[in-house]
């Protein structure tokens, strides 16, 4: 999810993020977090208002992409109830102004926290997240060229970069899959492959470096 559509103007005056009344006349019933903060530090020099709103800009961008993540996900975080709920409540709502008002709340929270610790945490999820896709395409490459014409060839080569693998158990589901396609039935040796050949791929890491390269000779 991206937030092109919330403009620089959303961002102008800190304030605005500390707390925006975010009350029960939304559909979500926030405790009101009125204890009392620090004494407050005055300096002499003024903090940078324009490296300020990018902060909160960044941090109001974090918390829209965290929003969209799943429950289970959110909860990886670790964050204190109220910020996790909220960013729960925020993935269930459209585009619209009660959601721009509770990210606006969400950031304002955010910023009392460890910002580059939660930025991390979601570098590593969607890093995480990214490589389990790449596992599930090679992982689909390899079952549909085992299944293929040349199917044996690529036995073959996937045997020799994956010396791990258990060539006999690989043989038996290839053969299995076939029988079944050929006989018209459910395709449960196939599945069952597919699901060998990402175990395989992903105890190996072997994904890692290959990205979503395909096998080095054309098997078809």
């Amino acid at each position: 999810m991206k937030h092109e559509d919330y403009d620089d103007a959303e961002f102008e005056d800190e304030d605005d993020f500390e707390d925006d009344g975010y009350d029960d006349r939304t559909q979500f019933a926030y405790d009101d977090e009125a204890e009392e903060e620090d004494e407050v530090e005055y300096y002499a020099v003024r903090p940078n208002k324009t490296r300020i709103k990018k902060e909160i800009a960044a941090i109001f961008a974090m918390a829209e992409e965290i929003s969209a993540l799943a429950p289970a996900h959110i909860a990886e975080f670790e964050l204190p109830e109220n910020i996790e709920k909220a960013l729960c409540d925020a993935g269930k709502m459209g585009r619209n102004a009660a959601k721009k008002r509770l990210l606006k709340y969400i950031t304002g929270q955010m910023r009392e926290l460890d910002v580059d610790a939660i930025r991390e945490k979601l570098a590593r999820l969607k890093n995480r997240s990214a490589h389990g896709v790449r596992e599930h395409h090679q992982a689909e490459r390899w079952r549909d060229q085992l299944l293929g014409e040349a199917g044996n060839a690529a036995l073959t080569q996937l045997v020799s970069e994956f010396p791990e693998a258990d060539t006999q158990h690989l043989r038996q589901l290839q053969r299995n899959a076939l029988k079944e396609a050929k006989e018209a039935k459910p395709p449960k040796s196939a599945r069952l492959l597919y699901k060998y050949l990402k175990q395989l791929i992903s105890d190996t890491g072997h994904s890692a470096a290959d990205d979503d390269a395909e096998p080095e000779h054309d098997l078809d």
